[in-house]
């Protein structure tokens, strides 16, 4: 049997296995029978001409195009298409998955009003940093991998019709490490907002600054947290949203910035690692310290927000917030203008005095 021979039978029985699944929902495969449908498809026994066997072991590549997904959390096996239509949420734990940058996107915004901004700027490798691979080889895996220059996705976009700023991290491109390309895109946005009179948005999934830069990826924690304040002079409203997981200089700059600042449940939320902080302060940690819902018990954070429930809360609060800000702004303009047309009025009074006083002591 040659190699193509093979090739073509291990499709074969993939497909099988996947006409097989497709006709069954989660919920009629125990979790024994879903692991060993999956283990089958991954190791497939083929016989040759002399009738001696061989193994071939499927690479992991084969492995993710399994139509099972298994939980992080409780270990379920779920049909893939139900765990994609509750938003990658685990139906028997409420586990939220990690999503990439798109998928939060394509849940958040309206359907086909998402416009990307800044795509095209691309990190450089200004030290010229090598561990044991160059940073410069290290762009080129994450490239390859995600398809995307950057960790960040920025532009505009529409929820329930309300048009809003948007920058979402994607943890898949070096860890959602902030570099610099990932400041200037939040600092554009930033002065998008302000040009279009439009609310910011900003989805964090990050493990802190990119060590490859060095202090160019520290200065982005100072850039963005001063360009954040000229959005908070233009009084326009910023809501931070913080996934799995959020730390070091992202969430010691802008992620805790925002005017509202939610999390996804059971996000992981901190600065250091819980192991540093055991080691620096010589104590016992309480048990889930960094997990969002701890945060919120300790008013560190505004709100945990199901996923599924993100976009009408986002919605609810921007159409308040945004609503007051358009409303006061109004009323400045009404103000001002008030002013200007009594001004010459004043002014004409005031010589209509001066000339009857003249005209009285002559």
């Amino acid at each position: 049997m040659t190699f193509k021979d093979i090739i073509q039978k291990i499709n074969t029985t993939l497909n099988q296995k996947a006409n097989f699944l497709s006709n069954k929902s989660s919920e009629d495969v125990s979790n024994d029978e879903a692991s060993h449908i999956v283990s089958e498809v991954s190791t497939l026994e083929v016989t040759s001409p002399n009738q001696s066997t061989n193994t071939i072991t499927l690479k992991s590549q084969d492995k993710q195009k399994s139509h099972w997904v298994k939980c992080k959390s409780c270990d379920s096996m779920m049909f893939h298409k139900e765990v994609e239509k509750l938003h990658h949420i685990c139906p028997k734990c409420n586990y939220h998955m990690r999503l990439d940058a798109m998928e939060r996107i394509n849940i958040l915004c309206d359907q086909d009003s998402f416009i990307q901004y800044d795509a095209s700027l691309h990190p450089i490798d200004p030290i010229n940093f090598v561990d044991s691979k160059s940073y410069k080889k290290r762009i080129e895996q994450a490239l390859k991998k995600t398809l995307r220059t950057s960790a960040v996705v920025s532009g505009e976009g529409a929820i329930n019709g309300l048009k809003v700023q948007l920058v979402v991290f994607d943890f898949s491109f070096m860890g959602g490490s902030l570099g610099s390309v990932e400041g200037e895109k939040i600092v554009r946005a930033i002065n998008r907002c302000i040009k279009k009179n439009q609310p910011l948005i900003i989805i964090s999934a990050s493990g802190g600054a990119r060590m490859q830069e060095s202090t160019y990826s520290l200065m982005q924690m100072a850039k963005t947290s001063a360009a954040l304040k000229k959005l908070d002079k233009a009084k326009l409203p910023y809501i931070s949203i913080l996934t799995d997981p959020t730390f070091g200089g992202v969430s010691a700059s802008f992620a805790f910035l925002g005017d509202i600042i939610m999390a996804e449940p059971g996000a992981l939320i901190g600065f250091a690692g819980a192991r540093v902080i055991k080691q620096t302060i010589g104590k016992d940690l309480p048990d889930g310290f960094q997990r969002a819902e701890f945060l919120l018990e300790c008013g560190s954070i505004d709100m945990v927000v199901s996923r599924g429930d993100m976009k009408q809360t986002l919605y609810d609060i921007l159409s308040v917030l945004h609503s007051n800000n358009k409303d006061s702004k109004d009323n400045n303009k009404a103000k001002k203008s008030a002013k200007t047309d009594k001004k010459p009025t004043k002014h004409t009074s005031t010589k209509a005095q001066k000339s009857a006083k003249k005209t009285t002591t002559k």
